[in-house]
Protein backbone atom coordinates (compact mmCIF):
# COMPACT_ATOMS: atom_id res chain seq x y z
CA UNK A 1 0.00 0.00 0.00
CA UNK A 2 1.29 3.27 -0.83
CA UNK A 3 1.85 6.23 1.62
CA UNK A 4 0.63 9.14 1.41
CA UNK A 5 3.68 11.19 0.65
CA UNK A 6 4.17 8.42 -2.07
CA UNK A 7 0.71 9.23 -3.25
CA UNK A 8 1.36 13.18 -3.36
CA UNK A 9 4.67 12.52 -4.97
CA UNK A 10 2.94 10.89 -8.25
CA UNK A 11 0.49 13.55 -8.27
CA UNK A 12 3.03 15.51 -8.88
CA UNK A 13 4.62 13.98 -11.15
CA UNK A 14 1.28 13.42 -13.54
CA UNK A 15 0.74 17.20 -13.16
CA UNK A 16 3.95 18.42 -14.46
CA UNK A 17 3.78 15.92 -17.14
CA UNK A 18 0.99 17.61 -18.06
CA UNK A 19 1.65 20.52 -17.45
CA UNK A 20 4.37 19.81 -19.67
CA UNK A 21 2.24 17.93 -22.58
CA UNK A 22 0.32 21.57 -22.83
CA UNK A 23 3.08 24.04 -23.30
CA UNK A 24 4.36 21.52 -25.63
CA UNK A 25 0.83 21.25 -27.69
CA UNK A 26 0.72 25.34 -26.84
CA UNK A 27 3.98 25.99 -28.73
CA UNK A 28 2.99 23.76 -31.55
CA UNK A 29 -0.10 25.38 -32.53
CA UNK A 30 1.18 28.86 -31.75
CA UNK A 31 4.23 28.03 -34.93
CA UNK A 32 3.41 29.74 -38.17
CA UNK A 33 3.80 29.18 -41.58
CA UNK A 34 6.20 30.89 -43.28
CA UNK A 35 4.12 34.16 -44.15
CA UNK A 36 3.11 34.43 -40.49
CA UNK A 37 -0.62 32.95 -40.43
CA UNK A 38 -0.86 30.70 -37.35
CA UNK A 39 -1.71 27.06 -38.68
CA UNK A 40 -5.50 26.04 -39.10
CA UNK A 41 -5.41 23.03 -40.97
CA UNK A 42 -4.68 19.22 -39.57
CA UNK A 43 -1.13 18.56 -40.38
CA UNK A 44 -1.17 15.35 -39.18
CA UNK A 45 -3.56 14.15 -41.81
CA UNK A 46 -2.10 12.25 -44.31
CA UNK A 47 -3.26 14.17 -47.64
CA UNK A 48 -2.87 11.23 -49.96
CA UNK A 49 -5.34 8.39 -49.03
CA UNK A 50 -4.64 5.87 -51.75
CA UNK A 51 -0.82 6.17 -51.70
CA UNK A 52 -1.37 6.07 -47.60
CA UNK A 53 -3.47 2.55 -48.24
CA UNK A 54 -0.66 1.21 -50.87
CA UNK A 55 1.95 1.84 -48.79
CA UNK A 56 0.68 0.28 -45.38
CA UNK A 57 -2.12 -2.28 -47.14
CA UNK A 58 -1.03 -2.62 -50.63
CA UNK A 59 -2.05 -6.35 -51.35
CA UNK A 60 -4.67 -6.60 -48.71
CA UNK A 61 -6.12 -3.11 -50.28
CA UNK A 62 -5.80 -4.39 -53.68
CA UNK A 63 -7.65 -7.94 -52.61
CA UNK A 64 -10.76 -6.04 -51.39
CA UNK A 65 -11.25 -3.19 -53.38
CA UNK A 66 -11.59 -5.84 -56.27
CA UNK A 67 -14.47 -6.60 -54.56
CA UNK A 68 -16.33 -3.16 -54.24
CA UNK A 69 -18.28 -2.95 -57.12
CA UNK A 70 -20.18 -6.13 -56.23
CA UNK A 71 -21.77 -4.27 -53.73
CA UNK A 72 -23.92 -1.85 -56.58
Amino acid sequence: MQTKAERIKMIKKAHADFKAKQAREARLMAECDTEGNERTENWNHWTDASSYAEQYYGDTMRATTGLDNDWD
